[in-house]
């Protein structure tokens, strides 16, 4: 039959049909008709051949209405029995490009062949190695504890290029410190490992700790300075960092008027380094303690931490038993072995290198060469003998002629070596002297001075100690300054300052004439002192006067007129002249 779905267009409009018509011819009508009765038949028993029937009655159906004969029957053999040809088209077979599942690993698989076959790039294999290095570090301390260090570690050396990667070591490190501050120790020990056979890294590492815990302090970020402190605590335990570096945090945690989560970070960072610091500088933890009894007497502080200050004396009574410094299972490292950094919390040349954290192509060669590199250290490193552990189980003989043979080698090349350094010029051999003009050996030596006259017990302790600084000629100034500033600090004059100041000038004339000198540089700016500094400073003065530790040539430089004087120069003379007829 046909349909009838297109009319003419009447008023730019297509009438749709309500309806579709369909003819059968008598001769289709028939031929159905027929159709059943033969199926009828098989039914009842009769066999007759259902192919032939009803290829001859569609035969003649096709035939009243003028059409071509219909394709065979479905049936193969039929199909096959009559002459037809079989269909060529067939199924396409499934593969990956249909989006047929293939597992991670034989995918991997397939794509390093095809890398191979067809040759990879090197700006493609270094990103591929970054990634793998990211992954392999960041997985090594999300892992982390203190069961697994030992085994995580020499996996992290012999999968990671820590050399390339401390960059990313550090971040992680840090960021880890930050999530979970009760995993510090572990993290402190892990990269003391690191330091004994990197020092670099522990350096970049402990470079970044002191800048993130003063960017936290600067920003009163409490969470984030608890943490960096905890970390730098379990470094200072791990001596990989100097005692001192303690000492100063505790001092700018506390000074000035302190706050209630200053002194908690402080409380907390105590029973981290206590026993440390009472085994290595039981006079700054002397001092410090002291300093807490005053916090505690002010009473300027909350209930709640004024609480802690206590409970944290009673720590110290029992003697940190509940604090050691280093857990068992994490003391991994011998103190001979142990590098430590003195860095300072004031360093101005602290660097934190975020160059390091990102990805940098280099040329095929000198990533080639890097590579070669750190394969050499690694095998240092875990004791790998390299390609030498391949031929280890050769023949004696052989061993034997290739040791005698590479020290041969060694021997012809010492006087090649003599030659060659006889050819050079003598003007190549000169040696460039480097000056700094950063002062940074400057500002370590007045952090050092500071920090021991203030960690000191006694006068002598103090004196002692600062005179086996070997302090260089021409420096005296330094320490001269250091001591009156000090002095000038206080809230009452401390005979402390004077008795060392006293012990100086017995000591050498060249520290007489460098008081000498401070005492005429105080005079000439003494307007620019408060009072109770100007007291200080006249006090300590006339204690070296009356002790004769000072010449009294000194005061020639004091002219008594009103032209000559102010009234800041006349109340130090004042004090001067009282403290010692007192």
């Amino acid at each position: 039959g046909e349909v009838d779905l297109s009319t003419p267009r009447q008023g730019g409009r297509r009438r749709r049909t309500s309806g579709v018509l369909l003819e059968l011819s008598s001769a289709a009508k028939a031929a159905l008709g027929e159709t059943r009765e033969c199926k009828d038949e098989d039914k009842k028993g009769g066999k007759t051949d259902p192919s032939a029937e009803e290829g001859e009655v569609k035969t003649r159906a096709n035939d009243d209405n003028g059409e071509k004969s219909r394709p065979p029957p479905r049936d193969h053999r039929a199909g096959q029995s009559r002459g037809y040809k079989k269909s060529s088209k067939r199924p396409p077979a499934r593969t990956s490009e249909l989006g047929v599942y293939i597992p991670p690993s034989k995918r991997l698989e397939l794509q390093k062949a095809k890398e191979e076959s067809e040759g990879k790039s090197v700006s493609m294999n270094q990103r591929e190695s970054w990634d793998l290095l990211r992954k392999s570090i960041h997985g090594t301390i999300n892992r982390l504890n203190s069961s697994t260090m030992k085994p995580l570690i020499g996996n992290l050396f012999e999968k990671a290029n820590l050399i390339r990667g401390r960059g990313l070591l550090a971040r992680a490190l840090l960021k880890a410190t930050q999530t979970s501050p009760a995993y510090a120790n572990v993290y402190a020990a892990l990269i003391a490992v690191i330091n004994t056979k990197l020092p670099e890294v522990g350096e970049l590492v402990l470079s970044r700790a002191i800048l993130s815990f003063r960017r936290f302090y600067r920003r009163r970020d409490r969470a984030g300075a608890l943490a960096m402190v905890q970390f730098l605590g379990h470094l200072v335990n791990q001596q990989m960092c100097h005692e001192l570096l303690a000492l100063q945090i505790v001092t700018v945690l506390l000074e000035g008027d302190p706050t209630d989560d200053s002194v908690e970070i402080c409380v907390s960072f105590i029973k981290t380094v206590g026993t440390f610091l009472e085994e290595v500088s039981p006079a700054g933890t002397h001092a410090v303690f002291e300093r807490l009894r005053g916090i505690l007497h002010e009473g300027e502080v909350g209930k709640r931490v004024q609480y802690e200050i206590e409970q944290l004396f009673e720590i110290r009574k029992g003697g940190f038993r509940d604090y050691p410094t280093i857990v068992e299972e994490l003391d991994l490292v011998e103190s001979e072995d142990q590098i430590t950094f003195e860095l300072g919390l004031d360093d101005e040349n602290l660097k934190k290198m975020e160059l390091l954290d990102v990805f940098r192509e280099e040329d095929a060669e000198e990533f080639e060469g890097n590579e070669r590199l750190w394969a050499k250290i690694r095998g240092e490193i875990l004791g790998e003998s390299g390609s030498d552990s391949g031929s280890s189980g050769g023949d004696s003989d052989t061993d034997s002629g290739s040791a005698s043979g590479a020290d041969s080698e060694s021997d012809n090349e010492e006087p090649r070596n003599n030659q060659q350094l006889a050819l050079i010029p003598d003007q190549k051999l000169a040696t460039t002297q480097i000056q700094d003009l950063s002062e940074s050996d400057l500002i370590h030596l007045r952090r050092t001075i500071y920090l021991t006259i203030m960690s000191s017990a006694t006068f002598e302790e103090c004196a002692h100690k600062l005179a086996r600084m070997s302090i260089p000629e021409g420096r005296e100034c330094e320490l001269i300054n250091m001591i009156i500033e000090c002095c000038s600090q206080e809230r009452t004059f401390l005979r402390y300052y004077g008795l060392v100041s006293q012990r100086f000038c017995l000591m050498h004339r060249r520290w007489t004439a460098a008081f000498d000198v401070a005492f005429r540089e105080q005079y000439g700016t003494i307007h620019r002192l408060e009072t109770n500094k100007l007291r200080n400073v006249a006090k300590l003065f006339a204690h070296l006067l009356h002790t004769d530790a000072l010449p009294w040539t000194v005061l020639e430089c004091i002219r008594l007129n009103e032209d000559d004087t102010t009234s800041s120069s006349r109340i130090f003379v004042k004090i001067l002249v009282q403290e010692m007829a007192e």
